[in-house]
């Protein structure tokens, strides 16, 4: 069970933060939404890789049943890309390389735009 936490956009105020797991292990990475029946706009995941890097923060959408938010953040905590990712579709590869992939409601698209900076929080 992966420890949960708050993601934070330093550039604008999120009345109230999506509780996202924290999943730096491969098992939490590898699963990471795939069979959920649905996620609320209050939940969501935080993939954290070892490094920046485009490939390693790649993700699909096999095996997950709705749309999704997904938000690269790079080592220096910085918004570096941005997607309605959509079930089912094969990968998604951020423009610029990132450590850390948040998947969140797609209601809460308009959290994070690309150059905010953000800090993770204890949910």
């Amino acid at each position: 069970m992966p420890q949960f936490i708050h993601v934070q956009n330093l550039n604008r105020r999120i009345e109230q933060p999506a509780r996202v797991g924290y999943c730096d292990s491969f098992l939490c990475r590898l699963r990471g939404l795939m069979f959920r029946p649905l996620l609320s706009p209050e939940e969501g995941l935080l993939l954290v890789e070892k490094r920046d890097s485009r490939l390693d923060t790649s993700i699909h959408m096999f095996f997950v049943s709705f749309d999704l938010a997904v938000v690269w953040i790079n080592s220096d905590l910085t918004v570096v890309d941005k997607v309605i990712a959509k079930s089912w579709k094969p990968a998604y590869f951020p423009k610029a390389d990132a450590k850390y992939t948040l998947e969140i409601h797609p209601t809460r698209w308009a959290d994070y735009e690309i150059g905010d900076k953000v800090e993770f929080k204890d949910a």
